[in-house]
């Protein structure tokens, strides 16, 4: 076996059964939240795996940059408690190789957390949600509250009382001009989903123009294509994970509940986050310059609160650029720069 087959298996390995510990986890976590309400709905053992497996493209991408971290922590401090390091070392190879060596185990772990937060996730996402308000018991007495959502220049009031999400009753559009003032107010007993667009039942409008209101009424009136059954679905059982294709059709006019500026930094950061595989790994690469009968122990707990403290900017400055306090690309991509430059810092530093 070659260095470099023996360092990238060493990476795969350390870096798998972590990312396996780490989303059972998150797994067991979440289970324990909704196995009583699973089998309240008579789904049994079956209905409990099910919501599982949907559940699982989204744990691992949670779960990735930690288990990149805690793996490359582990192999590199294997490597230096064996002085396999120092043996490197003495025959020319920099701890520069031995981590280019071992980074395609974690770019390969980063395209499939791209792939599963781009593809995978958000159609389990639906699928789950689907699933879920299929299986809700019938309640016709429920009261079901209205909800607020903007479809482009439009606000639109509605009560999804559909499980399908292909209807809205009681609908209600605010239309504002450029400067966003109102200039029509249009009122519909219901909404329906049909030939791929949205159609009013009996609307009733009130244009309102400089010095006069006027008034007028259709049997039925096309409303829109942007806002799709699987949004309103999402919107009914109170969804808050943003997916990429969501928050682009956001910001192309389609349904929006927050500020522009959350959906771009959303949007910004789906493309970043794999990066986070890449950053975990520079900041736990000085680990493997560790010489554990001089303090090599210290070495690794700082490689470690770097990682978490890495999680912690990434956190912040995402909710800086979500509420509008940060530009969304300084959001999304300033802790990844920053943390990236820190981990080739310190390995510069180290490496003499």
């Amino acid at each position: 076996m070659t260095l470099s087959a023996f360092l990238l298996k060493l990476m795969a390995s350390r870096v798998l059964a972590a990312l396996a510990v780490l989303a059972g986890v998150l797994q067991i976590i979440d289970l324990l939240e909704v196995t009583t309400q699973i089998l309240d709905r008579n789904l049994g053992p079956g209905g409990v795996a099910y919501y599982a497996m949907l559940r699982m493209p989204r744990l691992i991408e949670q779960a990735a940059p930690l288990a990149v971290l805690a793996g490359s922590l582990f192999a590199f401090a294997k490597l230096a408690g064996e002085s396999a390091v120092t043996a490197m070392r003495s025959t020319g190879i920099s701890a520069y190789r031995i981590t280019l060596m071992a980074a395609p185990a974690v770019a390969a772990l980063a395209l499939a957390q791209l792939a599963i937060g781009m593809v995978i996730a958000p159609k389990t996402d639906q699928m789950l949600s689907a699933w879920w308000q299929a299986s809700a018991p019938k309640d016709a007495s429920k009261t079901i509250d209205p909800v607020t959502f903007r479809l482009g220049d439009e606000v639109v009031v509605a009560v999804p009382r559909d499980p399908d999400g292909r209807s809205l009753e009681n609908v209600t559009l605010y239309r504002r001009d450029e400067s966003g003032r109102l200039v029509e107010r249009t009122t519909a007993k219901a909404a329906v989903w049909g030939a791929g667009r949205w159609t009013l039942i009996e609307p009733r409008f009130e244009t309102l123009a400089a010095a006069s209101i006027s008034e007028g009424s259709a049997r039925t009136m096309g409303w829109t294509q942007s806002l799709q059954p699987a949004d309103v679905r999402a919107m009914a059982a109170g969804q808050t994970i943003v997916t990429p294709q969501e928050a682009s059709r956001a910001l192309a006019g389609g349904l929006s509940t927050r500020p522009r500026t959350f959906y771009d930094t959303q949007l910004q950061r789906a493309w970043a986050a794999p990066l986070a595989c890449i950053v975990m790994l520079l900041l736990a690469a000085p680990a493997s310059m560790a010489n554990f009968r001089g303090g090599g122990a210290t070495l690794l707990v700082q490689c470690l609160a770097a990682g978490l403290l890495y999680l912690v900017f990434d956190g912040a400055f995402t909710a800086l650029g979500e509420s509008g306090a940060a530009p969304p690309i300084l959001a999304a991509w300033a802790a990844p720069a920053m943390f990236a430059a820190l981990g080739v810092t310190a390995l510069i530093y180290l490496e003499g």
